[in-house]
């Protein structure tokens, strides 16, 4: 496991970096229809745990109105707040993109468990905690198997397994599945397995 990890790290910081370039006119767009629609900052960020804990600062576009009262929970696609910019990034997962910045500096990787809250850790069982060994992602298992319509439990049980199963063709397969999730919504692949 070691030895793809360090292999991981590597292709991450690469690929991070080429995503960054191929992507940027759609960065600039994103950065140019936030300015537009309201007023505040572009970028929104907030503490999360990464690996062993560690805390840093995740890097979004920021998708909701100033509210400096807000409490800092899970937001949904009707919670109230939500820009009209805001929820069309949010559907196409763009507001995600800046974080390839938190991949390049190493706080993050592009596949693994979510980044969780700090307030959350007291809430997530010791077994659970296995999902803090490796560095969080900004896809991972529990998000291409049901992501928010899943009870916490759940995504951290998803995340045990990512964990404890880790490599590159299992990285493949979230990477490929999250493209699917992109273009057809959260629920396609929910909705595949059903059928």
């Amino acid at each position: 496991m070691k030895k793809y990890d360090f292999f991981k790290t590597v292709i991450d910081r690469c690929l991070a970096l080429i995503m960054l370039v191929v992507l940027s006119p759609v960065l600039l767009v994103a950065v140019l229809a936030i300015r537009v629609e309201s007023k505040g900052p572009v970028f929104f960020t907030q503490i999360r745990l990464g690996r062993n804990c560690s805390v840093f600062h995740i890097l979004k576009f920021r998708t909701m109105t100033i509210d400096k009262d807000r409490a800092e929970t899970q937001t949904f696609f009707d919670s109230p707040g939500i820009t009209r910019v805001g929820s069309v990034l949010r559907r196409w997962k763009i507001d995600e993109l800046p974080q390839l910045f938190n991949v390049l500096r190493g706080d993050m990787s592009l596949v693994g468990p979510r980044p969780a809250l700090p307030q959350m850790l007291d809430e997530i069982d010791q077994l659970s905690r296995q999902r803090f060994s490796v560095r969080p992602g900004l896809t991972g298992w529990a998000q291409v198997n049901g992501n928010i319509a899943l009870p916490w439990p759940i995504r951290w049980k998803y995340d045990v397994e990512y964990v404890k199963s880790r490599s590159f063709l299992l990285d493949c397969r979230i990477i490929s599945r999250t493209v699917l999730v992109i273009l057809f919504g959260d629920d396609y692949l929910q909705r595949r397995n059903k059928q």
